[in-house]
């Protein structure tokens, strides 16, 4: 018989290292993910792509994600994080370098594509190993932090890649997410442990147990996520061209603003998820922040239709509100589902989530090019809306 260690018979210095380089993996892997989309402007100036074409080849890594969540998550269910995070960063890598190295934007298209979906090992992989090592009384907090790196890796990639794009194009650019993969993956070869937890063998039936049968949280949880991830996504790729064509702001001086907006957006996070902790509720939290990102996402559009200079002001507290569910539904996405099948749940989620990321931003893209920013901000609004009266806040259990 094996003997099951409790997370909390195990070290403070080893959970916080794993948390550490499961925020950083993921981090280098959303440079990837979400980088392409700050190459927008050079497209549009170097290769003469309008907002909906330049937009479709920045959703392409997410359109990858989709193809390959659910299959990620349940390579994770049976042999564990680390192969998962190793292959899949080494994998990224080797795309990116290929993308960089193609002869049109069609091939560039079809790497990012590849990328995307090896890239997709990150999110159930490294979500699994932060709940794995951590008890539930600290997981929101912890869950936030590692939901920094979405944030985070936006962040590098505002700062960096429009700047090399700028000065060096569009493929010299394309290195950059390679090589943060690439040494990503060296790192969670030498560092990551996957976390306890019991031999298929000895585990409680309901661990085992399909969550998705006789219930339907999960379903709701799945739904209200799709519909938050629509103004993060909106907000994350055109807040850098809103600025430079609506604002008049430069390339410089957009990118450092997206950087700064990120970088508190991580910071909101990691206070969701303090709060959630404290507040003994991952569901309450999330509807609050649902009405929140709607009612700022409608003041964006009225600020910007009326030319007012605070409008990026309000652009900077949506960065904030639009981001700050994503570890709360996570996490509890992983403890209802539990270490038999939060691999697949998690790749469920991730896959509603990342279809909504590859849709939106052409869709965002046509309607901006077609009537302006302001009526994109106010359709955006209506999805966060429409999330407030889905949370299943009154059918939430307490976490295993």
């Amino acid at each position: 018989m094996v003997t099951m260690v409790h997370v909390d018979e195990v070290g403070t210095a080893r959970r916080w290292a794993m948390l550490a380089i499961a925020l950083g993996s993921t981090a280098g892997a959303n440079v990837f993910i979400n980088g392409v989309a700050f190459l927008i402007p050079a497209l549009h100036a170097e290769r003469g792509l309008d907002l909906a074409n330049a937009g479709l080849l920045s959703a392409m890594p997410s359109f990858g994600m989709v193809l390959t969540l659910i299959a990620w998550g349940a390579l994770i269910d049976k042999f564990g994080e680390r192969i998962a995070l190793v292959s899949g960063l080494a994998l990224t890598a080797v795309a990116a370098f290929a993308a960089a190295e193609s002869p049109s934007l069609t091939v560039t298209g079809a790497f990012l594509l590849l990328g995307g979906a090896a890239a997709a090992a990150c999110n159930s992989a490294s979500g699994r190993v932060v709940v794995g090592w951590f008890p539930p009384h600290q997981r929101g907090t912890v869950m936030g932090i590692r939901q920094m790196a979405q944030p985070l890796g936006v962040a590098a990639g505002a700062l960096v890649i429009p700047r090399i794009a700028e000065g060096h194009g569009v493929a010299t650019a394309l290195l950059f997410p390679a090589i943060v993969c690439a040494v990503s993956s060296a790192v969670c070869l030498v560092g990551i442990i996957d976390p306890p937890r019991p031999p298929r063998s000895e585990a409680p039936e309901e661990h085992l147990a399909n969550p998705y049968r006789g219930s339907r949280v999960l379903w709701l949880i799945h739904g209200v996520s799709v519909l938050l991830v629509v103004p993060q996504v909106v907000v994350w790729t055109f807040t850098l061209v809103w600025l430079v064509t609506d604002r008049g702001w430069s390339i410089g001086a957009a990118s450092v603003m997206v950087t700064v907006a990120q970088l508190v957006g991580a910071l909101g996070r990691v206070a969701a998820g303090m709060w959630s902790d404290r507040w003994g509720s991952r569901m309450r939290p999330i509807r609050a922040i649902a009405a929140a990102a709607s009612a700022t996402m409608a003041l964006l559009a009225v600020t910007n239709q009326l030319d007012w200079s605070v409008s990026v002001v309000v652009m900077l507290v949506a960065s904030v509100i639009t981001v700050s569910d994503n570890g709360l539904a996570y996490t509890s996405i992983a403890e209802i589902a539990g270490p038999f099948w939060s691999g697949r749940a998690l790749g469920a989620q991730n896959t509603g989530q990342l279809l909504a990321a590859a849709v939106a931003p052409p869709i965002f893209g046509a309607i901006a090019t077609a009537a302006g920013f302001s009526a994109a901000f106010a359709v955006c609004a209506l999805f966060p809306l429409a999330a407030v009266g889905l949370v299943p806040v009154k059918l939430e259990r307490p976490a295993p």
